[in-house]
């Protein structure tokens, strides 16, 4: 156990690193250095030490202290200090944080968070920055902060580009932007960075929630995150399932999932402590990390043609578990370190998350290949696209199979196995994932080990699956971002039907909660893709289980809550979808009512409402309507 000197040397060490993005040691190791120097001396000065300081004489105060977050690693824990409040998730990105400082309307300031008190003034950076608004519709001064951080795509291209410039080739996207942001030079390089808003100082504009926050800052131009609503344990764990994919596959870099109290009454009523917002908890994935060595690399073939690199390992335990194959991303990654067999490569797991790449310790000979015969699968040629290695052929046996498959697992077909899928492929039985409607009994006894009685009980439980719930089957489809909690979002908003669907538009799907635009964007393109494939599945008989509401005076009602009720809100909005009525974020020209004990109260819902005639309801009256 180490002395308490020996923790606040090895903190300030280790805090300086990782603001130089040059971090030894994982989140979850530098976490622990904290949390034994807590129990050793509680008010210890190095825990109030918050982001670091700035690097140039360049300071900015800031007009309210840039704080760091309580943090979790207990879904327990998390849901005690939730209690029974309504909570709003975003996924945590690991980027920089930026305060952006706006003044009639104009950018003004950009400044990074420093030491919470004072930060670097980065505006001439980040005016290069595509992403941030340089205007937005607000006349008051106000500030919004957010994070800087670099796609995956960006980061291949910015380190080629960079490597060009005879510069030092970066080694991971969160260190690429701290990096180019501490530059004093090279401003254009910031072109590669993006940057989600997520907070809004301003004490003249009326917000009555951190959802209403949200779509507040997209409407003036900003990326927010994907953000959801929880009141229960099931949805928290849903989004933190989902942020464990996105950690194994998404763009950009995450490193867990940040929950805030919904009413903003709230955080004025919890404040801060010196260290971080009572009303805000980012709940993060303890991980370990070893060393291994690099035997072979195989590439798979996904459902949309993406050859993924995965690297058979020399075995090593962790986090409890055997691991002999981990994940290399993509092409880009194997490209941008070199990864060959013989490498010596550090591999983290993070909770149940899949085993993946972190960095090189030492490389072997040689140059990195990429399979010289085409698809393993269908022998066609291969296709970079961007940080991708592609199979040009829209056909590819394994494309269809990794497909079917999946629809097969989400349809919950049972007894029909991939070894079983893979047979009737090979006897051309089964090409596409209609194909499987088409099969008859008798050709399943071709199948090895099936009998006439498995084969009817195949049969039977592929016929069963043309009825479904409309949400499992958009599930099942492999839409981009097109998860099974995305597709019941949706139908429980109130398109409930496929031409309900296929009739949003982008702008309708952003109200959506737990939809930006670019999910919506995502989701909707996906859709139209897959068209073709869904109106013939339909023609083939599917039917999908309707939704049981009786005529009601707010059926189909696009309907906003704002402000305090005399009920849970969640009771309230479950009460308001039984009786058929669609709930939605924000007020627009499409919004039936507002549903507020607040009447003409200056809030922004109350005002936006007003001024597009829409009605406004109070609890009483909405109970009148409803009887």
């Amino acid at each position: 156990m180490h002395s308490a000197i020996e923790l606040e040397r090895l903190i300030l060490k280790h805090k300086a690193l990782y603001y130089q993005g040059r971090p030894e040691i994982s989140d979850h190791e530098y976490d622990k250095l904290e949390d034994d120097l807590r129990a050793i001396d509680p008010t210890h000065p190095v825990l109030n030490l918050i982001g670091s300081m700035p690097k140039t004489n360049e300071k900015v105060a800031h007009d309210t202290k840039m704080l760091s977050l309580g943090k979790t690693y207990d879904i327990k824990e998390l849901l005690s200090w939730k209690q029974d409040h309504s909570i709003v998730s975003a996924f945590k990105i690991d980027g920089v944080s930026c305060s952006l400082v706006y003044d009639k309307g104009v950018l003004v300031l950009a400044k990074t968070r420093g030491d919470g008190e004072f930060g670097e003034d980065i505006t001439n950076k980040i005016r290069w920055v595509q992403s941030i608004p340089k205007k937005i519709k607000i006349k008051e001064r106000c500030e919004v902060r957010g994070e800087l951080f670099c796609r995956e795509a960006n980061f291949f291209q910015l380190s080629e580009d960079m490597v060009a410039l005879g510069l030092e080739k970066p080694n991971s996207q969160r260190n690429i932007v701290a990096g180019i942001i501490s530059r004093k030079d090279r401003n254009e390089l910031a072109l590669s960075i993006d940057f989600q808003a997520f907070d809004l100082l301003e004490e003249k504009i009326t917000l009555k929630t951190e959802w209403e926050k949200i779509n507040f800052l997209r409407k003036l131009g900003f990326e927010t995150p994907d953000c959801e609503i929880h009141k229960d344990e099931k949805t928290i764990s849903a989004v933190l399932d989902s942020a464990k994919d996105f950690i194994a596959e998404g763009d950009y870099l995450i490193d867990g999932v940040v929950f805030t109290f919904n009413e903003i009454s709230l955080h004025q009523e919890l404040g801060s402590t010196a260290h971080h917002p009572r009303y805000r908890m980012a709940f993060k994935f303890a991980g370990e990390a070893k060393v291994t060595k690099i035997n072979s690399i195989e590439w798979s073939v996904s459902r949309n043609g993406t050859l993924t690199p995965v690297a058979e390992v020399e075995p090593v335990e962790l986090s409890g578990a055997m691991i002999s194959r981990v994940t290399l991303h993509n092409y880009g990654m194997v490209k941008q370190h070199n990864l060959k067999s013989g490498d010596q490569i550090e591999i983290v797991r993070s909770g149940e998350v899949i085993p993946k790449f972190l960095r090189v310790i030492e490389s072997s000979a040689g140059e990195f290949q990429i399979p010289s015969r085409g698809c393993a699968e269908c022998k066609s040629d291969l296709e970079v696209k961007d940080i991708r290695l592609v199979c040009i052929n829209t056909i590819c046996p394994a494309r269809e199979r990794e497909a079917i498959l999946n629809f097969i697992q989400k349809m919950g077909i049972d007894d029909l196995s991939s070894k079983r899928l893979e047979e009737l492929m090979r006897q051309g039985l089964v090409k596409t994932i209609p194909d499987l409607y088409r099969i008859q009994a008798e050709e399943l006894l071709k199948i090895d080990k099936v009998k006439e009685k498995l084969a009817q009980k195949l049969i039977d439980n592929i016929e069963k699956s043309r009825s479904a719930k409309l949400a499992t089957f958009l599930g099942a489809l492999g839409l981009t971002g097109g998860a099974f909690n995305k597709c019941e979002k949706i139908v429980a908003a109130g398109y409930d039907t496929l031409d309900k669907i296929f009739a949003l538009t982008v702008e309708t799907l952003s109200t959506v909660e737990g939809f930006a635009e670019r999910s919506a964007s995502e989701i909707l393109n996906s859709l139209q893709e897959k068209r073709p494939m869904i109106e013939e599945l339909v023609a083939m008989g599917f039917v999908f289980e309707e939704r049981k509401i009786v005529e009601t005076p707010i059926k189909g009602k696009k309907i906003c809550i704002t402000g305090a009720l005399s009920e849970k809100r969640t009771v309230i909005e479950q009460r308001i979808r039984n009786f058929g009525g669609i709930i939605v974020g924000s007020v627009s020209k499409n919004t039936d009512f507002l549903l507020s004990n607040e009447g003409d109260s200056g809030s922004s819902k109350s005002k936006k409402a007003q001024e597009l005639g829409i009605p406004i309801l109070n609890e009483q009256e909405f109970k009148s309507l409803l009887e």
